[in-house]
């Protein structure tokens, strides 16, 4: 069965489409596509903290220098760099579990297994005997989780039509912050739990129970695989030679993006690289702030578990209708405004000692923000793809996204060392000043594009 949506822009809606009602726009969430990505999100979200922010926690419990630990978080560029393998996780079939699963569902149970083997590796290593075996499955996670994100977004982009890519994402994003609560409140709890009584500091064991516990968590991910209907396949035109099959598999994806945009494509991926540059950039120091301040495991587990779990839920959702209702780009300047204002919450909070009523609003404030803004975020590249090239592009997107953030992080340590938690906060907030001006230009571009679109859609 092939798709019928067209290839040319194939998310962009008709111009002259009314706005949803409120009871329309949150209905689409009880929706199977919906549902389903809730879960898929969730098994998406997990492996990310692990590798990153309660990888930083453990280390910094463990005794290991803060710059480090900022160094360290560069193991996250194998998100940045999964362009390279994308368009064989968007073109290339898998031998035998391809036959049985399709395509799509393949790569992301293939993905998910070597997710779970890195965590249990991570869990049977400790950081202060074995650092660099540490790392080495670290990077075993995130290349595993990496892949899963390419095959998952190409996934979600092929399970509905345009006019649902907001809800998808919205739905994407629950999980996600369900899955990061998971991995950051969660770990904490059970490793404080799994510590032996009477024993003063770091224990290894309380770790190794907690990740091997995320490790089963990813059943949830891999259950809603097995029991997901694959995405309509699409029959490809046969390559006539290697070279052929190459070009279209490796040029194609991006050269398609290029043709469609034009000039503009420049201030697209400008605005793509840079917007979430300020809680990636802060989010490396959060829990080595959270244990220089005072907080124990418990107290930081149980705010981010309540408090984070209702202020993400509330963000994602509220995000993912607010973009159906009002249009993607006004919730993606909205979004973009409390990122940087919710840094500089944490600039405060450096200022009130060890202050839990503080943590609890902060937290609240930071889990709101990002829900809204990582839902419109997630719609707006969705809008971008060409259905025939989902997965490639899209991982070209997430990529840039996470390129420059990523390697600014890694000297996060330096800087808190140098100039304190405050100084750090306050200038991760103000690394969002730019991303304000490009989400102004590039939505005249995509107001624009969308306008041209609809005229399109219209001729006979």
């Amino acid at each position: 069965m092939n798709d019928t949506r067209p290839a040319t822009d194939p998310v962009a809606p008709p111009a002259a489409a009314a706005p949803a009602g409120w009871g329309q726009a949150l209905r689409v969430y009880l929706e199977p596509a919906t549902l389903r990505m809730l879960f898929l999100g969730f098994s998406a979200g997990l492996p990310l903290l692990l590798v990153l922010g309660t990888l930083s926690f453990w280390l910094r419990e463990a005794g290991i220098d803060r710059t480090t630990i900022g160094f360290l978080s560069w193991v996250g560029l194998a998100y940045a760099f999964k362009w390279a393998w994308a368009p064989l996780v968007d073109r290339l079939p898998l031998p035998v579990l391809g036959a049985r699963l399709g395509r799509r569902r393949a790569w992301l149970l293939l993905a998910q297994c070597v997710v779970v083997a890195g965590l249990c590796g991570m869990a049977g290593n400790d950081p202060r005997l074995s650092l660099q075996a540490t790392v080495g499955f670290a990077v075993m996670v995130a290349f595993g989780s990496a892949t899963q994100d390419i095959a998952l977004d190409a996934f979600r982009i092929e399970s509905a039509g345009s006019e649902r890519q907001g809800a998808l994402a919205a739905a994407y994003q629950t999980g996600y912050r369900l899955a990061m609560i998971w991995a950051g409140a969660g770990v904490l709890w059970i490793a404080a739990r799994s510590e032996v009584a009477g024993t003063p500091g770091y224990q290894h064991g309380a770790w190794r129970t907690a990740y091997l516990a995320m490790a089963a968590s990813m059943a949830v991910g891999m259950l809603t695989v097995l029991l997901s209907p694959e995405p309509a396949r699409r029959d490809l035109p046969p390559a006539r030679s290697l070279g052929a099959w190459l070009r279209e598999v490796l040029v194609e994806p991006f050269a398609d993006f290029l043709r469609r945009y034009g000039w503009q494509a420049g201030l697209i991926l400008a605005l793509i690289a840079v917007y979430r540059i300020s809680d990636i950039v802060m989010g490396i120091m959060a829990n080595p702030f959270y244990v220089d301040m005072g907080y124990t495991k418990d107290e930081v587990a149980a705010v981010t578990k309540v408090f984070g779990v209702v202020m993400t839920l509330a963000g994602a959702f509220l995000g993912g209708a607010l973009a159906l209702r009002m249009g993607v780009m006004r919730v993606l300047m909205l979004g973009a405004v409390l990122s940087a204002i919710s840094n500089l919450l944490f600039a405060w909070l450096g200022s009130r000692g060890h202050d839990l009523t503080s943590l609890i609003f902060v937290i609240s404030a930071d889990n709101l923000s990002s829900g809204i803004a990582s839902a419109a975020f997630i719609a707006y590249l969705s809008s971008l793809t060409n259905v025939d090239y989902s997965a490639t592009q899209y991982a070209l997107f997430s990529s840039i996204m996470l390129l420059l953030p990523k390697w600014l992080a890694g000297f996060s340590g330096e800087y808190v060392d140098h100039f304190g938690y405050t100084s750090f906060f306050t200038a991760t907030a103000l690394l969002g000043l730019p991303v304000l001006v490009l989400v102004a230009l590039a939505s005249h571009v995509h107001a624009r594009h969308t306008r041209d679109a609809g005229e399109g859609a219209r001729r006979p």
